[in-house]
């Protein structure tokens, strides 16, 4: 398990990367939200990365599927009103939200996506400003769990084949190429998507990714 998370997270530092250029050449990347939001994310994937090193991930496997649920709910629920919404200023919900979503994200190999874009949408912004907000936010979630398990790796003296720490290189070969193609793809059709059709798909993405996650939590 600390391996595929390991892998996974570097990989997407890639996949994220092309995805922000692409959300961002479109104008849907809010930087500021980085700042106000993302900073406590990075700072509960820490937290939860060396949580993950010592733990066993069952329960947080049938937590995170609860969790992503909830939101997958929530996202086919709200409404997308672009011209009435304002985004929530207050710092409190940011540290929360933003600490929790790093925290659960570290030990699920996961970017962020599925826990920040409907955090963000809660604190209202727009649905596409979400997406594109969260692969920037991913980006750094990403660097810092691909970090994180690389040396946690060195410092529980793993030796596993074809791989450094708990990062497995044939993997990140294969993979990078694929996902990064992918993002790009991603990124484009949402930009020219119908936003609030878009936001109800992502909330149908989150329960097929709930659906697994129960799936894998009765298997391990």
């Amino acid at each position: 398990m600390h391996l595929t998370v390991g892998t996974a997270f570097t990989i997407t530092i890639f996949t994220s990367t092309v995805s922000v250029m692409t959300h961002n050449k479109n104008k849907l990347v809010d930087f500021r939200v980085i700042k106000t939001f993302g900073i406590f994310v990075v700072l509960g994937v820490l937290i939860g990365t060396i949580f993950a090193s010592f733990m066993k991930t069952k329960i947080l496997v049938l937590f995170f599927s609860v969790v992503v649920y909830f939101f997958g709910a929530y996202l086919m629920m709200a409404q997308e009103q672009v011209k009435k919404i304002k985004p929530n200023p207050s710092i409190t919900p940011r540290v929360i939200f933003g600490l929790f979503s790093g925290f659960v994200s570290a030990p699920m190999g996961i970017t962020g996506a599925m826990m920040n874009v409907p955090i963000l949408r809660y604190l209202g912004y727009p649905i596409s400003k979400c997406i594109g907000s969260a692969a920037a936010i991913g980006f750094f979630i990403s660097f810092t769990g691909s970090m994180g398990f690389l040396l946690s790796g060195f410092y529980f003296n793993v030796d596993l084949p074809f791989s450094v720490g708990f990062i497995n290189l044939p993997a990140f070969i294969l993979f990078v190429p694929i996902t990064s193609f992918m993002a790009r793809v991603g990124a484009n059709t949402v930009y020219k998507m119908n936003k609030l059709k878009a936001q109800r798909l992502f909330g149908v993405f989150l329960y097929v990714v709930g659906t697994i996650f129960i799936y894998r939590f009765f298997n391990i």
